[in-house]
């Protein structure tokens, strides 16, 4: 269960977090193991496994999740960035709590692994 991840306990104040935004949804922080100068991960206090185990009445949320990633981003200072949502072990989800990379500050091959 997605609130019995390390993200849970970070949504819960267990675990400290480099916070860069918050709001009544979801929160934003900085990734302990960044992949380029800037990678925030954004993650919803609701607790949700991943993108696949997404239903549709929680649209609005995933929706909120994407606009946050673009405000972090344009907070960051980046003029372009990437996102990136694993959905699953073998697509690389470590935490199965769903969380949005927002990846920038440096140039992004593509493809991207």
């Amino acid at each position: 269960m997605a609130s019995d991840t390390i993200f849970g306990k970070i949504l819960r104040g267990e675990i400290p977090s480099d916070q860069v935004y918050a709001d009544e949804r979801c929160i934003a922080f900085r990734d302990v193991a960044p992949q380029a100068p800037v990678h925030v991960l954004v993650i919803p206090r609701e607790p949700v496994v991943n993108l696949a185990e997404a239903e549709e009445s929680q649209a609005e949320l995933l929706g909120h999740l994407l606009l946050v990633a673009a405000k972090v981003a344009k907070q960051e200072g980046l003029n372009a960035f990437r996102t990136v949502i694993n959905s699953g072990a073998e697509a690389g989800q470590t935490v199965f709590h769903l969380h949005v990379h927002v990846i920038g500050g440096r140039p992004l091959a593509w493809p991207p692994g």
